[in-house]
């Protein structure tokens, strides 16, 4: 495993190693851009002030992904059980993606105010799409051969669906899933950036004002840490979910 993560370690190492010579020698002033070194030293002493906030994000977060996600999975499914509402809604579905966040979250703060509701609103507008459109092509991927085996035999759609087209759909729901897991803390910290009391984009926009940009880079490399933590948790419930898919990749697909 080490010897896989290598070449990723060192070249983040190089880069944090280029970045701290940088600010050291004077290269770029501290105000502009601060050292890794000072951005460790904001991220500990403001460690209490960082975990009360980021509480506040994972929970709209977490509350906002699950809502995305169902309502994803129900999307997907309907519209791959009927082909007019596949073409009535899949265009529909697209629309909303090319509505920029920043442009919707002020509405939504104005319609429903500045506590957790808009916020999850917008996380659910961010995480949808890609669970339905991946379970959708998953879905219309399954093996025809192998459902029309499963009809002949007298099999029910909810029998297709549970043995044939869910598992085929797995792989692509995990991908969406791991979109998923980043957007909704993205659109967690866009959506606080814009109103409200608590959370770690309420926090950024407290230290932009005052020009500390050691604490804003710090809350930065949290919010990271958090969305690839939340990717490699989905990444470990996929490996359990599907290990037959695993297990082809490590023997070589035999």
């Amino acid at each position: 495993m080490l010897r896989a993560k290598l070449p990723a370690i060192t070249a983040v190492a190089f880069l944090l190693i280029l970045w701290q010579t940088v600010c050291v020698l004077g290269i770029i002033p501290s105000f502009m851009l601060p050292s890794p070194a000072e951005i460790v030293t904001a991220f500990v002493t403001e460690l209490p002030v960082l975990l009360t906030n980021s509480s506040i994000t994972l929970q709209e977060a977490f509350i906002g992904m699950l809502c995305g996600v169902l309502i994803g999975f129900v999307s997907a499914v309907l519209m791959d059980s009927s082909e007019v509402l596949y073409k009535a809604f899949y265009p529909l579905l697209i629309i909303t993606q090319t509505i920029p966040t920043v442009a919707i979250a002020p509405l939504l703060v104005l319609w429903f105010g500045y506590e957790m509701a808009p916020k999850v609103i917008l996380i659910i507008i961010s995480t949808f799409f890609p669970v339905t459109v991946g379970l959708l092509d998953g879905f219309r991927s399954a093996d025809h051969d192998a459902i029309g085996l499963l009809r002949s035999m007298g099999a029910t759609r909810v029998q297709i669906f549970r043995y044939i087209k869910l598992p085929s759909a797995l792989p692509q729901l995990f991908s969406g899933l791991k979109i998923a897991a980043t957007y909704s803390v993205v659109g967690a910290v866009i959506s606080e950036w814009l109103g409200g009391f608590g959370g770690l984009g309420v926090y950024m926009t407290r230290v932009r004002k005052a020009y500390a940009f050691d604490k804003m880079f710090a809350v930065i490399f949290l919010i990271s840490a958090i969305s690839l933590a939340l990717m490699a948790l989905v990444g470990f419930a996929e490996k359990k979910s599907m290990p037959y898919r695993y297990f082809d990749e490590q023997n070589g697909g035999k």
